[in-house]
């Protein structure tokens, strides 16, 4: 493993919930990231955001470590869920709160309830 590959891995690890996102959960930087962010402070998630515009290497290797192309990335308990379709996808499915049950992670379920009415 390189040390990039590494350093991915420890960031992953290190908290429950883990963003890989261009800008931070304060200010996004592209619409994409700016979407997950907002689902998940707005489901209350506690995630690590983590700007990869702020590191070349980073912003490579993440796509190279989960070998998707695109940013943003969400990681839960360590997995790689997906970018920004499969986790919109998965907000209006119910998916992800089915995701967040089995895995512990709290969050507030009116919230999601509310995302999937404005979105029927």
């Amino acid at each position: 493993m390189t040390e990039v590959t590494d350093t991915i891995q420890g960031l992953v690890d290190g908290a429950d919930v883990v963003l890989f996102m261009k800008g931070s959960k304060e200010m996004p930087q592209c619409g994409f990231s700016s979407r997950v962010a907002g689902v998940l402070n707005y489901m209350g998630i506690d995630f690590k955001d983590i700007n990869v515009l702020a590191d070349d290497a980073i912003r490579q290797g993440i796509k190279d470590f989960s070998d998707w192309p695109t940013i943003p990335q969400l990681y839960i308990k360590g997995e790689f869920v997906g970018g920004c379709d499969i986790i919109t996808e998965m907000t209006l499915s119910g998916e992800l709160d089915q995701l967040l049950d089995q895995k512990g992670i709290s969050y507030d379920k009116a919230a999601a309830d509310k995302i999937r009415e404005a979105n029927a």
